[in-house]
């Protein structure tokens, strides 16, 4: 018999016995294949060869040979349960928080009306104006050399002036949208581990990004003029936690601006506490007309407050271009991370950027948006009232783009008594009925004191389907034996 018909004839008998075997069990040796099967070393050797090549087994230098993982069928779904052991010792997994953003995670289907997430519907997006930056910014000679790891000298300028008089470029850094920014400060501002304080409630994106970067949030109440004062520095005492999350004007999701009284002395109290202050500005260009506070940053002179912004809220989605605003050491730690996280912004977005908001377009933008959110905020806030008396929003928001609503603790079916209306049970009873919100409780670090939902007013199409999901709602609240009495 030649060399080839023999290794052929052991393969075969190698692949029967194979076939009996449990994953991962061992074959007989070299030394006992040559006895049991009368064939030579070379012959053993190469039909060894064949089956690891055909990936039957693996091979084991000084240990032996063993029967590898069956392949796959097309049908079998993939097993990634080996990725448990890989991925342990995590104390917390990002992708738990998936959904714990403003963004919706995929399209809705035909029907449902948006009233989650917390962007613009594509009518309130500037998209001729964004085209038209776009493309006027891909003619520059340099619109693909690589942008400085800070962003572009012009942008940070607008940034600036934005921010106040008390704020110069070179305490700008460009950043890849808002989102993006929070991950990278709290990574670079608090170790592992430490807490992070927060409003109760607060956006969900903040905590999430928190949690991912190994860190506790913490929550300190709030009151009709915004976090209070009294609970933060008891807070700050007992945890000492040496930074702060707020959103002190057009808080999401409740709508809040931090009275007067109190901006300069949220920042005073972290100053003594030796911690840093995140503002979160993403709703400075969402006002609905009236007048908006300046930002805690112009008026802090120690570098107590990190600054966040974004063109993203008032623009589109998919304007990922942000900034952060900070002085010291904590600024020089941010570029550093900024070079080791992604070393720059995309110049031609960036440049775009700065193209969109030099032109008088973007101003007659803001005027036609400011005006839109304040009208459509009004339909939603009196459809409400009209097929929901009783169901009132926490407030009427000057700015922002949502209404936070309360939901009742009595049933109108005196059958159900005594039970209690959850959020989630009103979101999905919400979303049989054809209409999309969030439940208030992921935006709480802790327990919820009360039950909420979030409605926005952005992201439909227009006034007439926010009448229509007020009816909807109503519907949906009749269901769970509630009215709106």
């Amino acid at each position: 018999m030649s060399d080839s018909s023999s290794t052929e004839v052991l393969v075969a008998l190698l692949r029967a016995q194979i076939a009996g075997l449990a994953v991962g069990e061992r074959l007989p040796s070299s030394r006992d294949l040559i006895a049991r099967h009368g064939v030579g070393p070379v012959t053993v050797s190469r039909a060894i060869a064949q089956l690891a090549a055909e990936g039957a087994v693996v091979t084991r230098p000084g240990s032996g040979t063993y029967v590898a993982r069956r392949p796959r069928r097309a049908d079998e779904a993939p097993d990634t349960s080996w990725q448990a052991v890989a991925l342990s010792g995590r104390d917390h997994d990002p992708a738990a928080d998936a959904d714990e953003t403003d963004g919706q995670s995929g399209a809705l289907p035909p029907g449902v009306i948006a009233l989650s997430g917390g962007y613009l519907h594509e009518n309130l997006q500037p998209t001729r104006a964004l085209g038209a930056a776009l493309a006027r910014a891909a003619r520059r000679p340099d619109a693909w050399h690589r942008a400085p790891a800070t962003g572009l000298a012009p942008l940070r300028a607008i940034f600036a002036r934005q921010a106040g008089s008390g704020v110069s470029p070179e305490d700008v850094l460009v950043t890849g949208g808002g989102q993006g920014a929070l991950s990278m400060l709290f990574r670079a501002v608090a170790v592992p581990g430490s807490p992070v304080l927060v409003e109760s409630p607060t956006y969900p994106g903040a905590l999430a990004a928190a949690r991912a970067a190994g860190l506790r949030p913490v929550p300190v109440p709030m009151d009709d003029d915004g976090i209070r004062p009294d609970l933060l520095a008891d807070a700050f005492a007992m945890t000492g936690a040496r930074l702060l999350y707020c959103q002190p004007t057009f808080h999401n999701p409740t709508g809040t601006v931090l009275a007067p009284d109190r901006r300069r002395q949220v920042v005073d109290i972290a100053r003594a506490a030796g911690a840093f202050v995140i503002e979160d500005d993403f709703a400075r260009h969402l006002g609905h007309g009236g007048s908006v506070p300046r930002p805690l940053v112009a008026d802090d002179r120690d570098g107590t407050v990190v600054h966040l912004t974004s063109l993203t809220k008032p623009a589109s989605p998919s304007l990922r271009i942000g900034a952060l605003i900070a002085r010291g050491p904590v600024m020089r730690r941010l570029q550093g991370m900024r070079r080791v996280d992604d070393f720059f912004v995309a110049r031609p977005l960036q440049e775009a950027a700065v193209e969109l908001v030099s032109t008088p377009a973007w101003d007659r933008h803001l005027r036609a948006l400011s005006a839109a959110l304040r009208d459509r905020c009004a339909t939603l806030a009196d459809a409400l009232e009209r097929e929901l008396p009783g169901w009132t929003p926490v407030r009427l928001p000057g700015g922002g783009l949502h209404l936070w609503l309360r939901l009742p603790a009595v049933p109108a079916d005196a059958a159900l008594a005594g039970t209690v209306l959850t959020d989630s049970a009103f979101a999905d009873a919400a979303r049989a009925q054809g209409v999309a919100v969030n439940a208030g409780r992921r935006y709480f670090p802790a327990e919820a004191p009360n039950t909420h939902v979030r409605l926005g007013f952005a992201a439909a199409a227009d006034t007439a389907e926010l009448t229509e999901a007020a009816r909807r709602l109503a519907a949906a609240a009749r269901s769970l034996g509630y009215s709106g009495g």
